[in-house]
This record gives C-alpha cells, structure tokens and sequence, in this order.
C-alpha cells in the first residue's frame, strides 16, 4: 500500500513536471496552482494523523464530555482522564451505601499521585435517592464526607433511560449495568474494563484494592519523585 506522504510526493512531482511542458506565460501561474493544491493535501495529510493518533490515545468509552457537579466547566473525559486508572461509581446522597463516599475519598487520596482518580456520577434512578439539586448534592459531598475526587452532573445509569456512557461501561461488563448505587467499573489506564463491582463491594474490599494496586500507571517511586517536583 502506498503511503499518503509518497502518493502526496508522487503528485506535487507530477503537477510540476506538467507545468513546466506548458508555454511561459501559463507556467507561472500552473505552478501556483500545484504548490496550492500540494498544500490541501498536506493539511489533509496532517488532519487524517491528527485524527488517527487522537484516536489511539482516547478510548472511545472516554469520548464524553460532562459538566463538573454544580457548575458549568465541562471536562471530556479523554482529555483529563485518558491514561488514568478510573473508578467509575454512581453515587446517591439518601442511600443505605452512602458512607462508601468515606471509602471512595480513602482509596482516591491514597492512590491518586500513583494515577487513580474516582469519578462520581450521581444519579437518581434507584429508589428516587438523590433527589437534590447539583448544588445540594455538591454541598453534602463536600461539608459531609470531604470529598476531593471529581464529581459530575447528574446522570441516567440505570439500564432503562441509561447515558450513553453506562452504555458503553456496560457494554464492556458484559451487558451488566448498575443495578443500585455506588456500583464501580473499574478501567484501565488504556481504557480497558478491568471489573465491574456492585454496591455491595465496599471501596476497601480487598479484591477492588488489589484490583487497583496492580494496575497503577505509577509506581510509588514515580509518584514520589513527581510529589517532589510539584513542591521545587
């Protein structure tokens, strides 16, 4: 197969070599034109690799984009997240499972410099348990349970009325969808499913922890010396 930088070549060469058999006073301007049309196919060139290389770096099941809980910043979870070990959880503020939050912030401050990040999506589909608005929901998170991991808008997680993104995370478990809060998918920092965990795997279960624990994208060491370096 011929790469798009020789057929590129092959065709700026051809373009010349045709004006250069035209009389003078036409040549000059063929010319323009060849140098024009070789620069479309080069920026085409450049887009398609743009594309292709975006496209090898962001797991389509991160191709989303969310508002940040009570506020209008928006995150795509591909740009901030991608090359990250995620664990996905949707959350309620009214639930029996609702102190998981306490575990869930554990797990994120003793993992996050070695590369894992909790995302919570708070959801109101089971049993009506979040009711509040984003700004309640923001503030029970907070003054409650401390929570630093990055929390999202609302979301549909149940298989019924689910987001595009449930689907895509239960896609990858096998068709299993949340089936109550707190339910955690876990993924790997390439954007493969690693586990799908239900309300009642609590944060500090010893399989989601080892889980974690192997598939780190930094080691303690790493982490370490990036702390260090942040506080020069």
């Amino acid at each position: 197969m011929i790469s798009s930088r020789a057929l590129f070549d092959t065709l700026l060469a051809g373009l010349l070599l045709l004006a250069m058999l035209l009389p003078l006073p036409a040549r000059a301007n063929a010319m323009v034109d060849a140098v024009a049309v070789a620069d479309v196919i080069a920026v085409t060139d450049a887009t398609a690799a743009t594309d292709d290389y975006k496209a090898r770096r962001c797991p389509a099941v991160l191709d989303h984009r969310f508002r940040r809980l009570g506020e209008q910043r928006t995150e795509h979870l591909c740009h901030d997240y991608a090359g990250k070990l995620l664990l996905i959880v949707n959350t309620a503020s009214k639930c029996a499972f609702t102190s998981q939050y306490e575990g869930l912030e554990a797990l994120y401050d003793r993992y996050r410099q070695r590369g894992l990040v909790v995302l919570g999506f708070p959801s109101n589909d089971f049993a009506g348990q979040e009711p509040g608005t984003e700004q309640q929901v923001s503030n029970f998170c907070r003054l409650t349970y401390s929570v630093e991991f990055p929390m999202f808008e609302k979301v549909h997680a149940a298989k019924r009325n689910a987001a595009p993104f449930y689907h895509q995370l239960a896609a990858l478990a096998d068709g299993h969808y949340p089936g109550w809060n707190f339910h955690k998918y876990l993924l790997a920092p390439d954007g493969k499913l690693l586990g799908s965990y239900s309300s009642w795997v609590k944060p500090d279960h010893q399989a989601l922890v080892s889980m974690i624990e192997n598939n780190l994208p930094f080691s303690a060491e790493t982490a370490a010396n990036r702390e260090s370096e942040r506080h020069e």
